[in-house]
């Protein structure tokens, strides 16, 4: 089981992170192979809506999201943890699924799936410093279209309130045992 975890936060050691970190060692503990991308330390540009796409569903831009696109495609787990931004997913990240537009097009406009060859899980973890719980809501929709795009079945979900400062997530052991237990139980489905 290849476990891939996606940290869209700019803040390394931020709230994210820090339960990104606690989902892959769950899933660690069952015996699952880990590896964590930290999205803030790649350089790859915006979609450009390339004229000249491929109708293969790659992406004609060399940039570090070509490590990316090969690492999604060969997990079975994808686990993204991002902070909510105005009630949404922060800009690494959504740089990140809109740079899948690619794939996207080829998989619906042209019938050619690159993901299909297997079945991925998907899990998403967020946090929000306000207790408003319906911030949650347009990020999971973008996250949940992302997924199907690569064919990963939404299964597993932890959104955090209140928590906003640096590491403050650390003063919340009920969230981070959630986050533990939801790396546990994804290494674990097929």
């Amino acid at each position: 089981m290849n476990v891939l975890g996606i940290n869209a936060s700019p803040r390394i050691g931020g709230n994210s992170d820090i339960l990104l970190d606690k989902a892959l060692a769950g899933a660690h503990t069952c015996g699952a192979k880990t590896e964590k991308i930290i999205l803030n330390k790649l350089s790859f540009s915006c979609c450009q809506e390339c004229e000249d796409m491929p109708n293969s569903g790659e992406c004609n831009i060399a940039d570090d999201f070509r490590q990316i696109h090969k690492k999604v495609m060969a997990a079975d787990v994808l686990i993204i943890a991002s902070p909510i931004f105005f009630g949404s997913l922060s800009a690494q990240v959504k740089k990140m699924i809109d740079r899948f537009q690619c794939a996207w097009r080829g998989k619906h406009l042209f019938k050619n799936n690159k993901f299909a060859d297997k079945k991925r899980i998907g899990a998403f973890i967020a946090v929000e410093a306000s207790d408003r719980c319906d911030f949650f809501a347009n990020a999971k929709s973008i996250v949940r279209n992302f997924f199907s795009v690569i064919n990963a079945d939404y299964k597993e979900e932890l959104f955090c309130i209140g928590v906003d400062e640096k590491a403050a997530i650390l003063k919340h052991p009920d969230y981070l045992t959630k986050a533990f237990e939801l790396g546990k139980k994804v290494a674990v489905r097929k």
